[in-house]
């Protein structure tokens, strides 16, 4: 049998993911064959496999690291929130319907567990090590009865666990004890030990509280992860960008040209594959924010209209925000719009929705000459295509289905004037029509914005992957984190009372 580890944390943003692909990349640069895993993902930020299949594009980004192809099997349930209460349920990559929170976790979710064990089971078939990535805290002692992604997968696959905790947070030391000491007997015979993450400053300071950790708990901490800008990378949750903030931390390099292109990104409610946004933050001379005021758009070159998962209640939002205004009159006077999926949708005439909303037909704002009904069935493909003379890739994920009267095409969708609008996510990773596009937009604002030549949005990924390698490597414990990969959780560990409430 391979080896295996499951990747928890204190709390929901400790890390999880970052670690998880670190980790991953970490041992296939060592020459190990590896593949991630998160049994159930609850995320608006999903990708499409080769095969057809929707998974979290956090798996996605982590097979990358692994270098390989991500599939189903890597992320079996993936829940996409339509609402404060329910979410639309997919299954090994097809929507299977849409369920409360509490029809979920009151049976439909252990009935899973028997589903995301085979996956996990075939994949530590096929690679070395499969790495696991939990969901929120292990510690969810309201929902430990129907787990499978966290002490319920690592008991039934024998997974060791480390629990990864946020130091810039604060009180990460209460938080490892308490995730600790919450679980059963049974659950902490498999928490091997800890990582910190996002530490600033002089560890020597740190390891007194480390050594009274282990002291305290009979568990040892694999490494402490340092502070680093830039590190951002696919995440589960839209919230977890500021509305004001750039996408990223990054440092990018100067504009080519004489000016900068300032895009602004409408920050609609169930905002979905926001990081469709990332390949233009990554253009020297491209400075992206989110914005939900008209005023906001006033100054901007380029406004994008992103997916969602509630297209009727995000036109709605746009309408009473003042935005759906604003939107029209910058279309009338030639100022550069993008829709992309849901966002292209709401450019339309109308929508007619029986399936998501059940609003009926609903106007849209008019400024494409498009109209869209929503199918039941989902279109999840990967489609390739040529635009403004470029090669372009992309992928969709929608139930909306596009009747386009008019217009110039673009894509799978049309341009009219400066606004564009398309179902294809992903597409300005293609450098390419990138450049190209970001050319239409500068001569329509009037922007002396030149794209700069050589930026490379795979390479520059690849970059921020061995950067999380590096941050293993040279952090944790390497030794000790094979061994518990290879061998399983330590035996003997103590019981931490109190446990689990009965």
């Amino acid at each position: 049998m391979s080896g295996g580890l499951l990747v928890a944390g204190t709390t929901s943003d400790a890390g999880k993911s970052v670690v998880t692909a670190g980790i991953c990349r970490w041992l296939v640069r060592q020459g190990v064959t590896v593949a991630p895993f998160k049994a159930q993902n609850m995320s608006l930020n999903s990708f499409v496999t080769r095969e057809g299949a929707e998974i979290g594009r956090a798996q996605a980004m982590q097979a990358q690291a692994c270098r390989i192809e991500p599939t189903a099997l890597m992320n079996p349930v993936l829940l996409k929130p339509g609402g404060e209460r329910s979410s639309q349920v997919v299954l090994l990559g097809k929507p299977v319907g849409e369920l409360s929170a509490r029809g979920y976790h009151g049976g439909r979710q252990q009935k899973l567990l028997g589903t995301v064990l085979d996956c996990l089971a075939e994949l530590r078939g096929t690679y070395d090590a499969v790495i696991c990535e939990g969901a929120g805290s292990p510690a969810e002692i309201n929902l430990r009865r129907t787990d499978i992604v966290n002490m319920g997968i690592a008991r039934n696959a024998r997974l060791p666990v480390l629990v990864v905790g946020d130091i810039d947070r604060g009180g990460v030391f209460a938080s490892f004890f308490g995730t600790v000491a919450l679980l059963s007997p049974e659950d902490q015979e498999f928490v091997a030990g800890f990582l910190v993450n996002k530490f600033r400053g002089d560890v020597s300071l740190l390891e007194p509280g480390l050594d009274m950790l282990h002291g305290l708990t009979g568990r040892r901490t694999y490494g402490v992860l340092p502070f680093r800008h830039g590190l951002g990378i696919d995440e589960e949750d839209g919230m977890a960008v500021s509305l004001r903030s750039t996408v990223r931390e990054s440092h990018v390099a100067p504009p080519v040209g004489q000016d900068v292109l300032r895009v602004a990104v409408c920050a609609i409610p169930l905002m979905s594959n926001f990081t469709d946004v990332d390949a233009l933050a990554a253009e020297p001379g491209v400075v992206v924010r989110f914005v939900d005021r008209p005023e906001e758009l006033a100054d901007a070159d380029l406004v994008v209209v992103p997916g969602t998962r509630g297209t009727v209640r995000a036109l709605q939002w746009l309408r009473e925000r003042g935005l759906a205004d604003a939107l029209v009159s910058r279309a009338a006077d030639g100022r550069p719009v993008l829709g992309v999926c849901g966002g292209f949708q709401i450019l339309g005439e109308h929508i007619e929705d029986d399936v998501e909303s059940r609003a009926g037909q609903v106007d849209g704002l008019g400024v494409l000459p498009v109209r869209v009904r929503f199918a039941r069935e989902k279109t999840l493909t990967r489609p390739v295509g040529e635009a403004l003379g470029e090669h372009v890739e992309g992928y969709e994920i929608h139930h909306g289905v596009a009747d386009v009267t008019g217009g110039e095409t673009f894509l799978d969708g049309c341009r009219v004037g400066a606004v564009w609008g398309t179902h294809w996510h992903g597409s300005l990773e293609s450098d390419g029509f990138r450049r190209a596009f970001l050319r239409e937009v500068a001569a329509a604002a009037g922007r002396r914005f030149v794209p700069a030549p050589g930026t490379s949005f795979a390479a520059l990924r690849e970059e921020q992957l061995d950067r999380l390698g590096d941050l293993i490597e040279e952090h944790a414990d390497t030794d000790a984190l094979w061994r518990l990969i290879e061998s399983g959780a330590p035996q003997g560990l103590p019981f931490i009372p109190p446990g689990a409430p009965a």
